[in-house]
């Protein structure tokens, strides 16, 4: 897989070609979808005259690729590291001198991720070859050993079995996405040495799982998550440990009976103080709120083993590190619509915000100097990475094309449901004024506890692009406005968000944005199922594409990977017939469905799986609704193959156009 045309090239930044300029611009297709470029996990050297980030785009055949490119701090160029033909490259370190630079690299096919290492500038070498492959690691200082995180079990071998053996399942959650059935496998630690011929040895083990391994900045103690809390995994918990390198007990560090630095929820690992005094971490609310309450900081004395909740705002934390000085906290904050980095002063509780405006921020890198860049974007610009100044520079050349590209612009709406004020983002066809009705697509978020913000939305470009109005509603469930606001829908799925949902139809309608007749519905995940809520309690919905959704929760119980938060929050199915058959209503009263629906399911989704859409499919069929159900092969929960991103988008598109247009 080579992506062209960057390969081996340096990109200098500072110029831009004037025939690009000049080019008439072309509207934004489907194909322009799989040629966008998706930068991650940015970091700078030692030097912090340089950063190095991951980029995935699109490869030769029905594939992309992931490789790490080096930008200058200067802006002056940007170039692929170590640009390969058939594997992908994440998570780049340096060691604290500069003179070894790691990362994991996938294998070849059927192979499992290991851990690369270049010392001195030179080739990079394969430094661990685990059965179970690495999918997290942590570099010592001196950049001679790493601990990193493998998969260990009776069934994680090197080459598998010609017959494969009777899977046993003895945990309270069967199945989990990207995994599949849960067999014995475990999560643990293990020391690698960069010493060529040297053994990984286990750091961990144990009936349990481990992650986020974080060393010390001495290299001499290893923070880390588990999940011993719950042997039956029945809750929602996981604890910070702290233990000698050279070996010797583990020690809890956090007292929270619920999770800590959960790896479940996209938290980052532990963080050491520069000092090495103190830890650093994201604290869920109480385990029965599952992921309705926001993250928050917590710093923990190792000294004193006290903890300190730190600027508990009512909004989602993401991110957090100690700045190089050790004096405050960087970290994302989310905000209604928008994600800006703040420094936050651990000693006041002060958050100062160093980015803003209609943005949203997905990382952030700091340098030795206290130099920031910023991985961020807005509605008309993808995720790129810029300096934090009083004037940004543009550090990352990717996606240029654009310029070229006749874009659609948004627009923040607002509206009342209920007396509760909902925002939402409308998207008109580029050069179209808002002066003649629509065709409306109402795309509905996943989550549910995320929002749609100020970043680029390819899908809504191209929807626009085909001629409609897209409304993007942020409903109660939402995250972005606090706690109160996402728990109002609470095991309470389809009532109060699919109002809001309503409410917003009711908006567009009366505003001239679109007529009762042309309204659409879509999303993916909960996006899907509350698309399956939208078709069974509004009749202006006249067209429905529900991608990875579900409406009878009896049947997804045991079967997704849900089964302990549907017990936290709507208790056991046997033992709440009545609340289980309210949030299964568009299943149970099929009936009342009138709109013609597409169910998208990936087939190797545990997330939410195609048992789901094929519920609700054979439901639409037997009440002789029209209805059609796509089966991706071989994928999980989010889709990765192109022709198959390509296909649910003109598939959707064409869907729309037929029932809302008789196209």
């Amino acid at each position: 897989m080579l992506r062209l045309p960057l390969l081996l090239a340096t990109v200098a930044l500072a110029t831009l070609p004037g025939a690009l300029a000049a080019q008439e611009a072309a509207p934004f297709t489907v194909d322009d979808v799989l040629r966008l470029e998706d930068l991650s996990d940015p970091v700078f050297a030692p030097d912090g005259a340089r950063i190095a980030y991951v980029v995935n785009g699109p490869a030769e055949g029905d594939a992309s690729q992931s490789d790490i490119w080096i930008a200058q701090w200067d802006g002056s160029s940007a170039q692929p590291l170590y640009p390969t033909l058939d594997r992908d490259e994440a998570m780049p370190r340096w060691s604290a001198d500069g003179r070894v630079f790691a990362f994991i690299r996938s294998g070849a096919e059927g192979e499992a991720a290991q851990l690369w290492a270049s010392t001195a500038g030179e080739p990079p070498r394969q430094v661990s070859t685990l059965a179970g492959g690495v999918s997290d690691y942590s570099l010592a200082p001196d950049g001679s050993f790493a601990i990193v995180l493998t998969e260990v079990g009776t069934n994680v071998v090197a080459e598998a079995p010609a017959v494969a053996p009777p899977i046993v399942i003895t945990r309270f959650t069967a199945r989990e996405d990207y995994r599949g059935f849960v067999d014995d496998r475990r999560t643990h630690l293990f020391r690698v040495d960069f010493t060529p011929g040297s053994e990984a040895v286990p750091v961990t083990s144990g009936d349990y799982d481990v992650g986020h391994p974080s060393l010390s900045p001495d290299g001499t103690q290893l923070a880390y998550v588990s999940r011993q809390c719950d042997p039956a995994v029945r809750l929602r918990c996981s604890d910070v440990y702290v233990m000698p390198v050279a070996g010797g007990p583990a020690r809890r560090i956090d007292t929270f009976k619920g999770e800590d630095a959960d790896p479940g929820m996209d938290t980052n690992a532990p963080q050491w103080s520069p000092d090495g005094r103190r830890l650093l971490w994201l604290r869920s609310g109480p385990p029965q709120e599952t992921w309705y309450n926001p993250l928050q900081l917590v710093v923990a004395d190792l000294a004193s083993g006290q903890e300190r909740q730190v600027a508990w705002i009512d909004r989602w934390v993401q991110q957090p590190e100690w700045s190089h000085d050790g004096r405050h906290i960087l970290a994302l904050v989310e905000q209604p619509q928008d994600t800006w980095l703040a420094r936050i002063d651990p000693a006041t509780d002060a958050v100062e915000y160093l980015t803003g405006g209609a943005r949203f921020a997905y990382d952030f890198a700091e340098g030795p100097q206290g130099q920031l860049a910023v991985l961020d974007g807005d509605p008309l610009t993808p995720l790129a990475l810029r300096s934090v100044e009083a004037s940004p520079r543009m550090l990352s050349p990717h996606n240029r094309w654009l310029a070229n590209r006749r874009l659609a612009t948004t627009q923040d709406v607002s509206f009342t449901s209920d007396g509760v004020q909902i925002h939402g983002l409308l998207t008109l066809p580029a050069g179209r004024e808002q002066d003649t009705p629509l065709p409306m697509i109402v795309r509905l978020h996943g989550g549910p506890v995320y929002q749609f913000s100020h970043e680029f939305m390819a899908d809504h470009q191209v929807f626009a692009a085909a001629g409609y109005a897209v409304l993007a509603i942020n409903p109660r469930g939402s995250s972005g406005r606090g706690a109160a606001f996402a728990q109002a829908q609470m095991g309470r799925w389809g009532t109060v968000d699919a109002a809001d949902i309503s409410a917003g139809i009711t908006w567009a309608i009366d505003n001239g944005v679109s007529r009762p007749d042309q309204i659409g519905v879509g999303g993916w995940s909960y996006g899907g199922i509350l698309s399956n809520y939208m078709i069974a309690s509004d009749t202006r919905v006249k067209a429905a594409v529900a991608g990875a959704g579900m409406a009878n929760f009896f049947g997804g119980f045991g079967v997704d990977e849900y089964a302990r938060d549907y017990v936290l929050e709507l208790g056991e199915p046997w033992n709440n017939v009545e609340r289980w058959m309210q949030l299964s209503y568009p299943f149970f009263q099929s009936e009342r469905i009138t709109a013609p629906t597409l169910y998208l399911c990936a087939e190797k989704d545990w997330n939410v799986p195609c048992e789901g859409s094929l519920a609700m499919y054979q439901a639409l069929q037997s009440n002789d609704v029209p209805t059609t159900l796509v089966v991706y092969p071989g994928q999980n929960h989010g889709l990765v193959v192109p022709s198959y991103l390509k296909d649910r988008m003109v598939r959707s598109i064409a869907w729309y156009d037929r029932w809302l247009r008789g196209q």
